[in-house]
């Protein structure tokens, strides 16, 4: 069993080499990106890398993993499930928005490189987006059930909610008109008009 130091310096060098891949694929893109680019970036040989990495794949993989499990934190953090569906809607939309134009970068790479996974992790990671609908559903559902969203395709409807969000990553710029917390309360109103929601729930017709 490897010593606390050697453990602590071998976590900090795989942290080294995801900040690499990280930076490596935003610039080229994961198929242009070769381990002797993610390497040099991280200032290392690329004998190095296969010492903690087998291939470039893995570190998409661990990258996309962190991420995803990152945003179900995001969203458990928000939300509030005692509070009206409303109020659920625009906290999670609010978080998932400022989240990813504040990690614009990593969100681009998570969301638009899973075609490059190997079968078995494409697996597993799309078993963690289908939570994240999972949870949204679950909320748009809720305010379908009490009368407060306006919804005649709950499926559509979470569907649209999360890409409005994750496209955020595509686009989003620094230097652009809206800070992260200015996208998120503007994104957290427009999610509210797209399930039509009413301060009050509507009696049953």
């Amino acid at each position: 069993m490897p010593d606390e130091p050697s453990a602590s310096r071998a976590e900090a060098t795989r942290g080294r080499l995801l900040a690499a891949a990280l930076e490596a694929f935003s610039e080229r893109g994961f198929h242009a990106t070769t381990t002797r680019d993610i390497a040099s970036t991280a200032g290392m040989s690329s004998a190095a890398v296969y010492v903690h990495y087998r291939s470039k794949e893995e570190l998409l993989y661990e990258l996309s993993h962190s991420g995803h499990i990152a945003t179900i934190t995001m969203i458990n953090d928000a939300d509030d499930p005692d509070a009206d569906p409303a109020t659920r809607l625009a906290a999670v939309m609010r978080a998932f928005s400022e989240h990813h134009a504040k990690g614009h970068t990593s969100a681009r790479i998570v969301n638009y490189e899973l075609t490059a996974l190997e079968p078995d992790h494409l697996r597993e990671i799309l078993t963690l987006r289908r939570e994240i609908t999972r949870r949204v559903r679950a909320i748009v559902d809720a305010g379908a059930e009490s009368g407060q969203f306006d919804v005649d395709d709950p499926h559509s409807t979470t569907n649209t909610l999360l890409s409005m969000g994750i496209d955020i990553a595509r686009w989003y710029r620094e230097d652009g008109h809206l800070s992260p917390a200015e996208l998120g309360e503007f994104y957290a109103r427009t999610s509210l008009r797209v399930v039509g929601a009413s301060s009050e729930p509507r009696p049953d017709r």
